[in-house]
């Protein structure tokens, strides 16, 4: 048997071992000694190859619908710095813009005078402001806005 598995696996460019015989013709297959006998079983079916194990899919699905829920972003996820997920560039493009969304608000609203809008959106620029919250705070606690 071992001769047949050995001339099945070169025809079909494979191991040995990932050859199945048909259990029901070991006679026929005991006969077959040379390429062109086993290329014969190869064509009836009474030699095959087994077919590759695929890798399951599974544990990925499972995975990929806790991310979908928000799960597996903890520390230990992590890979790369802080900088690696949202670069400082993003990072200060949504400050700013927080920022200075709510400077227009309070210009349009009416309650900054010129000068002290443009004040603060240098202040802003400056990167004087950790975030727009820090920014109100400031507004508030100086008594910029106009009554």
């Amino acid at each position: 048997m071992n001769l047949q598995r050995k001339l099945a696996g070169k025809l079909l460019h494979c191991s040995p071992n990932k050859i199945a015989l048909d259990p029901t013709k070991m006679s026929e297959i005991k006969e077959a000694i040379t390429r062109a006998d086993v290329r014969r079983l190869l064509k009836k079916g009474t030699i095959r190859r087994t077919p590759d194990q695929g890798i399951s899919h599974g544990r990925y699905r499972v995975a990929l619908a806790a991310k979908r829920k928000g799960r597996r972003r903890g520390a230990g996820s992590r890979k790369g710095a802080a900088t690696a997920r949202t670069p400082r560039k993003t990072a200060w493009i949504q400050t700013i813009r927080a920022q200075r969304a709510f400077l227009s608000r309070l210009k349009a609203g009416n309650h900054l005078t010129t000068p002290v809008y443009h004040q603060l959106y240098r202040k802003a620029k400056g990167g004087f402001f950790r975030s727009a919250r820090h920014l109100k705070l400031y507004v508030e606690e100086q008594g910029l806005i106009k009554k």
